[in-house]
C-alpha cells in the first residue's frame, strides 16, 4: 500500500501464532479438560448399573450364588429363554402395543389442538388454560390413586370397549390415564414452538381463504414435525415403561403390559436376580430400538431454537 508521498508503506504482520489465538478464543485446551473428565466419569457411573445388569443376565444363578456376584464365569443363555416363557412376553408385548400406540397418538393430537388454540388466539384465560393442563404433571400419581380407582370402578362402559363393564381392568382406562398425565407436558412444549411460527404465514393463509381447521391441519401440523417426532420418542418411552397405573388399574394377568409382567419372574421364597435382569433387558429393547431409529428427529426437535438470537 502506498502512502501520501507515493512510497510503499509496510503493513505490520501479527507475529502471534494464529493457532494459539483460535485455541484460546474457542476455549478449548486445558480449560475444558476438567469438564471432559467430569463428563466421562459421570457417564461411566451412569452406565455401570446397566452394564452390570446385562452382564448378570448372561450368568447362571447357581454359579453366582456359589461364587458371588463379584466373580466372572457361569455364562448361559437360559435366563433369556426362561424369562421369555415365564413372563409370557409374547402376549404382554402385544398388550403394551395396544396401550402405547393409541395413548401416544391421542396425546399428541390433543396436545396439538390445545397448543394451537393457546399459541394462535389471544383471549383472557389463555395462559390459565395452558397452566391448567400443565398442572397435571405437578401432581404425584400416588395422590390420585384412590379417587381415580373409585371413579374407574363406577363408570359403566359397553362390553365391546371393556369386558369388565367399567373402566377398571381395561386397556381403555389405562390409555385414558396416560393421556391425562402426558397431555400437559406435550401441550406446553408444542405451544412454545407454535408461538415461533411467523404470523405472516397465517395472515397469508387467511387471505387465500383458509379457515381455522385448514390452518391447523395443512399449515401448523406440517411445520411441527420435528417437535412431534421428539415428543413421540419421549412419550413412547414413558408410556411403554409405565408401571404404577398398570399394576393398580389392571387386575387380570392376561391384560398386563410387559413391564408389569416382570412380577411373574419373582419367586415366592427367593428371587432369581439374573432372571429378572434378563427380563429387564428384553423389556428395554423396544424403546432402545425406537430411540435409535428416531434419534435424528429427536435431537433436531430438542435443539430447535437453540441458535436463535
Amino acid at each position: 500500500m502506498s502512502n501520501v508521498n507515493g512510497d510503499l508503506a509496510v503493513v505490520p504482520v501479527a507475529t502471534q501464532n494464529p493457532l494459539k489465538v483460535s485455541k484460546t478464543a474457542t476455549g478449548s485446551g486445558k480449560a475444558s479438560r476438567p469438564t471432559q473428565i467430569f463428563l466421562v466419569v459421570m457417564a461411566l457411573i451412569w452406565f455401570f448399573p446397566v452394564f452390570y445388569a446385562i452382564l448378570n443376565s448372561f450368568r447362571d444363578y447357581a454359579y453366582t450364588a456359589k461364587h458371588g456376584y463379584v466373580s466372572f464365569g457361569g455364562f448361559t443363555m437360559e435366563n433369556y429363554k426362561n424369562a421369555w416363557e415365564q413372563a409370557n412376553f409374547a402376549h404382554t408385548f402385544m398388550n403394551s402395543v395396544k396401550i402405547t400406540v393409541p395413548a401416544v397418538l391421542l396425546t399428541l393430537f390433543l396436545s396439538c389442538c390445545i397448543a394451537f388454540v393457546v399459541a394462535r388466539f389471544s383471549f383472557k384465560f389463555n395462559l390459565a388454560l395452558l397452566g391448567l393442563f400443565t398442572a397435571a404433571n405437578l401432581l404425584p400419581p400416588q395422590a390420585l390413586l384412590i379417587p381415580v380407582y373409585r371413579m374407574f370402578r363406577k363408570i359403566p362402559m359397553p362390553e365391546f370397549l371393556s369386558s369388565s363393564g367399567t373402566l377398571l381392568n381395561s386397556h381403555l382406562g389405562l390409555i385414558l390415564v396416560n393421556v391425562a398425565f402426558q397431555t400437559g407436558f406435550c401441550s406446553f412444549v408444542l405451544s412454545n414452538y407454535m408461538k415461533t411460527i411467523p404470523r405472516e404465514l397465517y395472515e397469508s393463509a387467511v387471505v387465500d381463504g383458509a379457515g381455522v381447521l385448514r390452518q391447523f391441519f395443512q399449515l401448523t401440523l406440517p411445520l411441527c414435525r420435528p417437535p412431534l417426532a421428539a415428543l413421540a420418542t419421549l412419550e413412547v418411552t414413558w408410556i411403554y415403561n409405565e408401571f404404577f397405573w398398570a399394576t393398580v388399574l389392571l387386575q387380570q394377568g392376561d391384560k398386563f403390559p410387559v413391564t408389569s409382567s416382570l412380577n411373574n419372574l419373582r419367586g415366592q421364597f427367593f428371587t432369581d436376580n439374573n432372571l429378572v435382569a434378563a427380563g429387564s433387558v428384553l423389556v428395554a429393547l423396544p424403546t432402545l430400538i425406537i430411540f435409535f431409529l428416531l434419534q435424528k428427529q429427536f435431537v433436531s426437535g430438542l435443539t430447535l431454537g437453540a441458535t436463535k438470537g
